[in-house]
């Protein structure tokens, strides 16, 4: 089992940051693929971003590069979601997600476990 905690949403002016946390704990990460996801309302939910653990590599959405930089702390167990310049389309919830890398890292099927979301709110 592995548990996921995000914190870190909130309401900001367009142009704005935030920084999203995602605090995780049971399971080995050195295999582990970590990523963000985001549920706007009337939109499926869609990949944003995700590093491997092991590795350091991130992968983002086309969307979110060069605004939005996904980073971990090994120490921490702690993944971050640093988001600059935001927009107004880039409201939703966004969620934290863990797969022990099966091969894809935009998937969100290859995720096996989520945290409960953090609201992100972007006012125009």
């Amino acid at each position: 089992q592995v548990q996921l905690v995000e914190s870190g949403g909130g309401l900001v002016q367009a142009g704005g940051s935030l920084r999203l946390s995602c605090a995780a704990s049971g399971r080995s990460f050195s295999s582990a693929v970590m990523g963000w996801f985001r549920l706007a309302p009337g939109k499926v939910r869609e990949f944003v971003a995700a590093i491997n653990w092991g590795t350091g590599t991130t992968y983002y959405a086309p969307s979110v590069k060069g605004r939005f930089t996904i980073s971990r702390d090994n120490a921490k167990n702690t993944m971050y979601l640093q988001m600059n310049s935001l927009k107004p389309e880039d409201t939703a919830v966004y969620y934290c997600a863990y797969q022990y890398y099966s091969g894809s890292y935009y998937d969100e099927t290859k995720y096996r476990y989520w945290g409960q979301g953090t609201q992100v709110t972007i006012s125009s």
